[in-house]
């Protein structure tokens, strides 16, 4: 990428980063409360919670891989996205209300009051300890490019570094300065740079082919390219009509219900229906950001003729090398920078959050008004910050292989925490024993599931035991993960007498 990367595109890059930060700080510049920090006084309005999603859920992975996608296969990625919006659906009909008749600041405050506090304690962690992992892998994902752009100006050693180093504490500065007020704003700006970048490519693609977007269209189709639905009905396909709505319905779920880092957004929104609007419409916004970055890869497969590459995930990359006029490379590199960004700074906002309200007040009995709440949660912010970004630099480049890592750190831990809800709002018979078991079974058990391909190149006399398991096609992971959790917590209850009230009851959790 050095080669074409000239001043103009510098100029663009270093105007977006440093117009991020100042905004940021801007946005930020006042903060009155705990409450103002983390959920920006439940003051957002829906549009902007919405888009904040989007935003938060769209990695570089999402900006580069998807056009990938659609180059060597078809649309049917979209069945997993459809499945997006039914979970979505779902989490603001079961879920939602009762985050917002509790007043609650993070989704596992929830779980205490149906279970305990050790519950609460025990999903914070998981959740903590699964974030910072995966977040740090993403800062290092996308450091990558940058550390590219600046190769020339330092020693080869110090590029990875610095480039780690200028991303994550840039987003660290405006994200402990600013809190959630800072995080949703400063997403916007974001999200409207990589969808710029997307329609951009979408135009210069139609230009650079003759017949423009007519032809490609009838090439795309006459080759099968623009097959949507697939009725096959094995577990080692991806995107497939019931993997895409079933599995990608509980991915949905679990990530927008029980992970701090949608569900603080949501709690940030001004009412319940806010929170509704907000979140079901994020799934008809991620619909369409998907069926555009598709329609790249098809437009490019025409292109290029269909020629092979060394990883679908290069493909886009080249055409933005070779194609793209300069500054708009600049901004598309921003688009990859900005895609992440947002989701770091994100990440910070909620473990400080989580760390804040499910850890520090209840080992401390202060209130989330007192003062120095606002001071110890300000602190959280700056050293998850700082560990995320340190935490980047430990890994060591290996391409496309960080990122599988960062997605497969969540995939075995998000059906646990989901089936540890359901056991919650469906089981009155479960207790906390039996919510914290059912969780840890789930984890353990998707953590084999999830890494059964790489412990079978490990060992190799796990083929017979772990060769069916490890054909299972991700959309699925959440949905496993659930119900091993949901039925280990489900036996379990039956090794106690049933609770007549109190946490052992659902009265705290339903309606």
């Amino acid at each position: 990428m050095t080669g074409r990367f000239d001043l103009l595109d510098l100029f663009v890059l270093l105007l977006y980063l440093g117009g991020t930060t100042a905004l940021g700080l801007w946005i930020g510049r006042e903060q009155r409360s705990a409450t103002d920090y983390f959920v920006a006084e439940r003051a957002i309005p829906w549009w902007a919670v919405m888009f904040s999603i989007v935003a938060s859920e769209t990695s570089a992975l999402t900006f580069i891989s998807i056009p990938g996608l659609a180059y060597i296969g078809n649309l049917g990625f979209l069945e997993v996205v459809a499945g997006y919006i039914l979970g979505r659906i779902v989490v603001a009909r079961t879920l939602l209300p009762r985050y917002f008749e509790g007043n609650l600041v993070t989704a596992y405050a929830l779980l205490e009051t149906r279970f305990g506090l050790g519950a609460r304690r025990f999903t914070s962690v998981v959740f903590m300890i699964t974030r910072a992992m995966a977040d740090a892998v993403r800062v290092f994902a996308t450091a990558i490019p940058v550390a590219l752009i600046i190769g020339p100006a330092l020693p080869k050693e110090y590029a990875m570094p610095t480039a780690i180093l200028v991303l994550g504490l840039l987003t660290v500065i405006y994200t402990y300065r600013g809190g959630m007020k800072a995080v949703v704003w400063t997403e916007l700006l974001q999200a409207s740079i990589y969808l710029l970048g997307g329609i951009s490519a979408i135009v210069l693609i139609g230009k650079a082919v003759d017949g423009g977007w007519g032809q490609i269209i009838a090439q795309a189709g006459s080759a099968g390219k623009l097959q949507v639905i697939d009725w096959y009905t094995g577990f080692d396909r991806p995107h497939t009509m019931f993997a895409g709505l079933i599995g990608g319905g509980f991915l949905a779920m679990a990530s927008h219900g029980a992970d701090q880092l949608i569900v603080q957004r949501l709690l940030s929104s001004r009412s319940l229906r806010d929170a509704q609007v907000a979140i079901i419409g994020s799934g008809f916004a991620v619909f369409a950001q998907m069926t555009l970055f598709l329609f790249v890869g098809l437009g490019l497969w025409v292109l290029y003729d269909g020629q092979a590459f060394a990883t679908a995930d290069s493909i886009f990359p080249t055409f933005i090398i070779e194609r793209m006029p300069h500054g708009l490379i600049g901004l598309i590199v921003a688009a990859i920078v900005a895609a992440t960004m947002s989701t770091h700074s994100g990440a910070i906002n909620a473990l400080a959050a989580s760390s804040t309200h499910d850890i520090y007040l209840p080992l401390t009995g202060r209130a989330p008004d007192d003062p120095r709440t606002l001071k110890v949660g300000k602190m959280f912010a700056l050293g998850w910050g700082l560990v995320l970004t340190f935490g980047a630099l430990f890994f060591k480049e290996q391409g496309t292989p960080v990122v599988v890592i960062a997605l497969s750190i969540a995939s075995f831990t998000q059906g646990g925490l989901l089936g540890g809800f359901f056991l919650g709002l469906f089981w009155d018979r479960a207790n906390q024993r039996d919510a914290i078991l059912g969780m840890s079974v789930g984890i353990f058990a998707m953590a084999f599931i999830v890494f059964a391909k790489q412990l079978i190149a490990a060992f190799p006399t796990l083929e017979p035991t772990l060769g069916g398991v490890a054909s299972i096609a991700w959309p699925w992971y959440v949905l496993i993960g659930t119900t091993l959790t949901f039925a280990t917590g489900v036996l379990s209850s039956f090794t106690h007498a049933a609770p007549t009230g109190g946490s052992g009851s659902t009265a705290g959790i339903r309606s």
